[in-house]
This record gives C-alpha cells, structure tokens and sequence, in this order.
C-alpha cells in the first residue's frame, strides 16, 4: 500500500510566469505577464487531488511591452497597485479531469474583491535539475470577468463598442521546488 507523501512545492519565480490576454478595441487581442510570482503547492504528486495551492501575483510587474499602458494599468483606474499590490488565488478544492489534467476550485482575489475560479490544470511532472533539486511543474488555464473584480474602467468607441473586453483568458506556468 502506497503512503501519503505530503510535501510542499515552492514556485520558483525565475522558471514560472503568467501571461493574460484581453480583447482590445473590439478588433484586437493584447497580451501581457506577470513575472512576479509566488507561492507554494502542498500536495502529494501521486494523488493531486488532495493537494493545496497557494499563488501570489505582484500585479507591479504588470508587462504589455508598452510602457504607458502598463503605467495606467497599474493606476487606480485598474489594478490600483498602491492599495492592493497583490492578486492572489487560493485553492478550495480539485478533481482529476483525465491523466495529468485537474480541476482546480478556489478564490480569486483582484483589487480587494474575492470570487470563485475553475482553474484547468496540467501536471507535467517531476525532474531532478542538475543541482540535486527536484522540482514539479503545472501548466494551467482560467478565464474571468475582469468587472465581477470591481476592474470597471472603459471608454467607448467612436465606431461603436468599447476600448477594453471583460473577458480575461489567464494562463500560468509553474515550475516548483521541492522544499526541504
């Protein structure tokens, strides 16, 4: 009989990175990232379903490769970073979906406001790094309503529509250490 190895995962920020991408003037997508993370996943990697997560985003590192437009979307009129710095997801609960592949239920927290989040999750395995490490990496998936998290600012279009989506599609990827 198999025992339970219970062991905490630290993300490794230089390995890890999330990237968002939100419709832009009706007619265009623009992505950007977020190099800032942290956290950690409490798990037994042969049974994922037990596991808890915990990752923090320093909403700061806001990246769209456009200076301006990270300025103002670290104002108030978005993310507000000066009062809430960070966003951060905190698992509840997760199901197997097929081999490798889980639904992971938790909280979302954006500029203050806490919702629920299905995240799609791929497990993609352990390594040993050439240090003597071994890590565990997680590819995963989430869309939001950038306005259930109070994110409201927009400006309407002379042709008819508005300047940003709602729509958030979020893709992670994470690449832990094992703690000692």
């Amino acid at each position: 009989m198999a025992t339970s190895e219970i062991k905490t995962w630290v993300i490794d920020p230089d390995h890890s990175l999330a990237e968002f991408s939100i419709r832009h003037m009706m007619i265009s997508t623009v992505r950007g990232s977020f190099p800032g993370l942290s956290g950690e996943i409490i798990a037994d990697v042969n049974d994922l379903t037990t596991a808890k997560a915990h990752v923090s985003i320093d909403v700061s590192t806001v990246d769209t490769r456009q200076k301006d437009r990270d300025a103002h979307l670290r104002s108030a009129d978005f993310f507000d970073v000066e009062h809430y710095p960070t966003m951060t997801f905190d698992s509840t609960n997760i199901r197997r979906v097929s081999e490798n592949v889980y639904d992971i239920e938790g909280n979302m927290t954006i500029h203050g406001v806490t919702k629920p989040l299905v995240v799609r999750a791929e497990y993609m395995g352990t390594s040993k790094d050439p240090w003597g490490n071994v890590r565990a990496g997680f590819s995963a998936t989430a869309e939001l309503n950038r306005k259930d998290f109070g994110l409201q600012w927009n400006q309407a279009l002379e042709t008819g529509g508005v300047l940003v989506g709602d729509k958030v599609k979020l893709s992670v990827e994470l690449e832990t250490v094992l703690k000692d």
